[in-house]
C-alpha cells in the first residue's frame, strides 16, 4: 500500500495543479506568454506534486504502544513524521506576476491545512499573540514554542505575499519563530521584491538577523522571476490617475483603478508596524493601499510614517483631496511631506481631488511652498514617471 501511494504521488494528475491553471489562463487570453513565468510555474508544479496530501504530525506527538498491547488497548503507533519538501521564494521586481503565480499555486495546493497571508498581516498576528501570551504567563515565559505550535496547527503550508522586513521588532523574533516552524514541518512559499541576502540590509542590528537569512536559504529555494514585462506598470500607464472633481464618478473610477491594479475589488485592513506602534491602512492588496485624504493627512502622521507607507506600497489610491490653504494648513503640510516621499520612492498615485494640482493651493500663506508639490503631482501623472520602477526600501537614488 505504501509503495502504491508513493508511486501515485509521483504522477501529475491530468489537468490539475498550478500548471493547468496557468495554461487555462493563457488559452483564455487572460495572460500572455512569458518564459520567466512559465519556468516559475514549472517549479511550482513540482512543489505542488511534492506537497499533495502533506499533513505532518505535531512535533510533540507522543508515540503510542505498538504491537499486541497497543492493539488490545485500541492504540496505534503515532504516524511517522514526513520530511517536508523545500519551499520556494519567488523574488523579482514589482509587476512581474509573482503574486498571481503564488495564488495559482495556493488555490490548487492539495494540502489539508494551508494559509495565504500578506507578510505584514502575519507579523501583526504574531506580535498580538506574543503580547497576549506574556500577559497571561508573564515576561519570563517563552512565547515562541506555543506560537509556533498554534501556527503549525493551522497551516502545514504558509504562503506569504510581499515578504519584507523593515521593522526591528519583526527582525528580533523572525529567526526563532521560523526555526520553530520549520522544525514542525511547515513549508513556506513567499513572494518578495528583495532577495533573502538583502533583507534588512543597512539596518541597525542586522548582524543578529543574519542567522535568519541563513535559515531561509536552507529551507526554501530562491527563484528569481526575471520577467521582461512589468505588467503592473503597463496597467497603471493605461489608467487616468487624477480625477476632478471628487464626486461619485471619480469614486467609481478609483474603484476601477484599485481593481485593475490588484485584481480584486476590495482590499483588507492592514496595520503597518513602525517603531513599536502601527500605521492604520484602511484597505490594502498586492502592494496597493487606499486611503481617503483625511485618513492619510488628517491624522498626526510624520515623515517616518509616510516613509513606511512609500516603502511598503508601490501605488496609492487616495480619495477626496480637498482644496488646501491656511485654514487647513496642518493637513496641507502633511500632504506636502507625503507627496515628497512618494515621489522620491517613485510610488504611483491615483487620486480624486477638488481641482487640478496647480489650483489645489492657490493663495494665502505658504502657497509658494506648495508650488513644488503641484509640480511633482503633475509629473507623477506623466507616462515617463509611471514607467519608473518603485524604489521600495531602497530609498531615493
Amino acid at each position: 500500500m505504501q509503495i502504491a501511494q508513493a508511486r501515485d504521488s509521483e504522477l501529475a494528475p491530468l489537468g490539475r495543479g498550478p500548471e493547468a491553471s496557468y495554461q487555462a489562463r493563457l488559452a483564455s487570453g487572460d495572460l500572455a506568454e512569458d518564459p520567466a513565468q512559465a519556468a516559475a510555474v514549472a517549479r511550482l508544479q513540482a512543489l505542488w506534486l511534492a506537497l499533495r496530501g502533506y499533513d505532518p504530525a505535531p512535533l510533540d506527538a507522543t508515540p503510542k504502544p505498538a504491537g499486541l498491547l497497543g492493539r488490545l488497548f485500541g492504540r496505534a503507533s503515532a504516524p511517522a513524521r514526513q520530511d517536508p519538501p523545500r519551499g520556494l521564494y519567488l523574488v523579482g521586481e514589482v509587476g512581474r506576476g509573482k503574486s498571481m503565480l503564488m495564488d495559482l499555486f495556493f488555490e490548487t495546493a492539495e494540502v489539508p491545512r494551508k494559509q495565504r497571508l500578506h507578510f505584514h498581516a502575519f507579523m501583526q498576528q504574531a506580535h498580538r499573540r506574543i503580547h497576549g501570551w506574556k500577559q497571561v504567563h508573564g515576561d519570563s515565559a517563552d512565547p515562541i514554542p506555543p506560537l509556533a505550535d498554534s501556527i503549525a496547527a493551522d497551516a502545514a503550508l504558509l504562503c506569504f505575499d510581499e515578504f519584507q522586513v523593515h521593522d526591528i521588532a519583526d527582525a528580533m523574533i523572525l529567526g526563532r519563530l521560523f526555526e520553530a516552524l520549520f522544525a514542525r514541518g511547515t513549508v513556506i512559499v513567499a513572494t518578495s521584491n528583495t532577495a533573502p541576502d538583502d533583507l534588512f540590509k543597512g539596518q541597525p542590528g542586522r548582524d543578529a538577523f543574519l542567522p535568519f537569512i541563513a535559515l531561509i536559504n536552507r529551507h526554501v529555494e530562491v527563484w528569481p522571476l526575471v520577467a521582461i514585462r512589468d505588467y503592473r506598470r503597463e496597467r497603471i500607464r493605461s489608467l487616468p490617475t487624477w480625477h476632478v472633481p471628487a464626486d461619485g464618478r471619480a469614486e467609481a473610477a478609483l474603484d476601477a483603478a484599485f481593481a485593475e491594479l490588484t485584481g480584486q475589488e476590495r482590499g483588507a485592513h492592514m496595520e503597518l508596524p513602525l517603531l513599536g506602534r502601527v500605521i492604520e491602512v484602511p484597505e490594502a492588496a498586492r502592494g496597493v493601499a487606499r486611503f481617503d485624504f483625511n485618513q492619510l493627512c488628517g491624522k498626526p502622521l510624520g515623515p517616518a510614517d509616510y516613509l513606511a507607507i512609500a516603502q511598503a506600497f508601490h501605488s496609492l489610491v487616495v480619495d477626496d483631496i480637498p482644496r488646501l490653504g491656511p485654514e487647513n494648513f496642518d493637513k496641507a503640510r502633511r500632504f506636502i511631506t507625503c507627496v515628497d516621499t512618494l515621489y522620491e520612492h517613485r510610488c504611483k498615485l491615483v487620486a480624486s481631488a477638488a481641482s487640478s494640482p496647480d489650483q489645489l493651493y492657490e493663495r494665502g500663506t505658504n502657497a509658494a511652498m506648495f508650488e513644488r508639490t503641484a509640480s511633482r503631482l503633475t509629473e507623477m501623472q506623466s507616462q515617463e514617471y509611471l514607467a519608473l520602477p518603485h524604489l521600495g526600501g531602497q530609498g531615493p537614488e
